[in-house]
């Protein structure tokens, strides 16, 4: 097969011609608007080899960020976008004789209806993460004093006193561990109050010495970010032991639910 008989898809989008004027992507590809002709749907895409992109972790890191940023540009000047995962390829059909286009317009004309209804849904919203964790040793600073035995430890051989200082630590996370879990259901439910939609995630980053209170994606209307933001500040004026990573505004990558691994599986294979 040629050169360049595929499509690398980032995102799909409301038909915009000039929405990736001077947007560059992987490798400072330059980018195009795919428009598909009687849907009001186009797609974000630079022509590429039908073989996907694979280097070692530097590159593939390089990589996400160089498409993180052409998305994130797109969106922010169309208003709505569905965000494609990393390495969807759209290749052409040698045996019908149909191109990269138009496999990938076929599949568009199909999901037309769900496509252009989450276009609709997601203009103006955005996706913020936010990260939240209790620092142990700061929650329990402010609980009771620690017991006659600890206090004593000088007193100790080296061995009981690391048996003294295991058991504190483990009381240390029980304790932390019931308030994380009481943190957890009114912090969910105050920002479920400025939120669309709260997605739950894996906890991204938690030092040793941290509990997890909440790791979720946020779909928000762009006017309530700061809702979001007052929340978690009252949060933590609250239990100043809380540690809060607030991230975003980016396209709403949790809350695309027509994946463009269809697109490819469908085209490619």
């Amino acid at each position: 097969m040629t050169e360049n008989t595929a499509l690398y898809v980032y995102a799909l989008l409301p038909d915009r011609a000039d929405a990736a004027e001077g947007v560059t992507g992987l490798d400072g590809r330059p980018l195009r608007v795919v428009a598909v002709p009687g849907t009001g749907v186009a797609a974000l895409v630079h022509e590429a080899t039908p073989a996907p992109f694979q280097g070692d972790d530097d590159r593939v890191r390089r990589w996400v960020a160089e498409q993180s940023e052409a998305v994130t540009t797109v969106w922010e000047r169309a208003g709505s976008l569905l965000p494609m995962t990393f390495n969807v390829l759209v290749a052409a059909d040698t045996a019908s004789g149909r191109s990269a286009e138009q496999r990938l317009g076929d599949w568009i004309r199909e999901q037309e209806e769900d496509i252009t209804g989450q276009l609709d849904a997601l203009s103006g919203r955005c996706e913020l993460r936010v990260e939240v964790t209790l620092d142990r040793q700061a929650a329990s600073a402010g609980g009771s004093a620690a017991s006659t035995e600890e206090t004593e430890g000088g007193a100790r051989s080296p061995g009981m006193r690391r048996l003294l200082a295991k058991q504190r630590e483990q009381r240390e996370k029980n304790a932390a561990g019931q308030l994380a879990d009481t943190l957890h259901a009114g912090l969910r439910r105050r920002l479920l109050a400025v939120a669309e939609d709260l997605r739950d995630r894996g906890a991204a980053h938690r030092d040793p010495g941290e509990t997890d209170v909440l790791s979720a994606a946020l779909l928000v209307r762009r006017e309530d970010i700061d809702s979001v933001g007052a929340v978690l500040s009252e949060a933590q004026t609250l239990q100043p032991a809380l540690r809060i990573r607030f991230l975003g505004p980016w396209p709403p990558y949790s809350f695309t639910e027509t994946r463009p691994q269809a697109a490819a599986e469908h085209a490619a294979g």
